[in-house]
């Protein structure tokens, strides 16, 4: 288990935030031990907090190019057929991944191929199980090519916490099955759009592990 580097500054801040707290209950409260320790276990949870938030646990893959794995952590919310209007312009199957704020919160790579498409989206912060926050949220979308010819689009979806998107994936590089290509802070949603022709691994509600938990198949 290691801490994610773009958890850094809000470690830096968190334990600014916490000193401060500790020096004004010891200065002001020192005589009163209930608010003392009020004040360490304040600082405590706000660490402790943080540092669960931007974990990056080891995980290992067993790649398979057949195979479609789970992009992040998190419950299956919606599995849907839809239209996807922003690239293919035709049916999907939608499969969205909700992010709760005790999730790890990176993102990685459902399949290999080439990226051919990797777009930024300003928008709202709809909380993520809105029915339209797919496509009004703050969002990022990413397209890439399996040696298939078969294409997948995933998106990484803001919701009322999450206020930040860091998406890595560029047109042209070379995606690697369970590397990381983005992450979202303090958690939201990520939903895949998949060819109509495969076959769906996992069930609603059902819990994912990013890198590890099999989505679906090409057929």
């Amino acid at each position: 288990m290691t801490f994610h580097k773009e958890g850094i500054p809000s470690l830096i801040i968190t334990i600014i935030v916490a000193g401060i707290i500790n020096f004004l209950t010891f200065f002001f409260c020192a005589s009163c031990p209930i608010v003392l320790w009020l004040g360490y276990l304040l600082s405590a949870f706000l660490l402790i907090t943080i540092l669960q938030f931007f974990r990056s646990p080891n995980r290992s893959i067993v790649m398979n190019e057949n195979h479609i794995i789970a992009p992040a952590d998190g419950k299956v919310v919606v599995i849907e057929e839809v239209v996807e209007s922003e690239y293919f312009k035709d049916k999907r199957i939608q499969i969205s991944i909700f992010m709760s704020p005790t999730n790890v919160h990176i993102n990685r790579y459902p399949i290999s191929g080439i990226v051919k498409y990797s777009k930024y989206h300003p928008g709202l912060f709809l909380v993520a199980w809105h029915p339209k926050s797919s496509t009004d949220n703050e969002r990022t979308t990413i397209v890439v090519e399996h040696k298939n010819g078969q294409s997948i689009l995933f998106r990484q979806i803001a919701g009322a916490m999450a206020r930040r998107i860091v998406n890595n994936a560029k047109e042209g590089d070379k995606a690697v099955q369970g590397d990381e290509f983005g992450f979202i802070k303090f958690g939201s949603r990520v939903d895949l759009l998949l060819p109509l022709s495969m076959k769906v691994k996992v069930n609603l509600e059902q819990k994912v592990r990013g890198r590890e938990t099999v989505i679906a198949a090409f057929e």
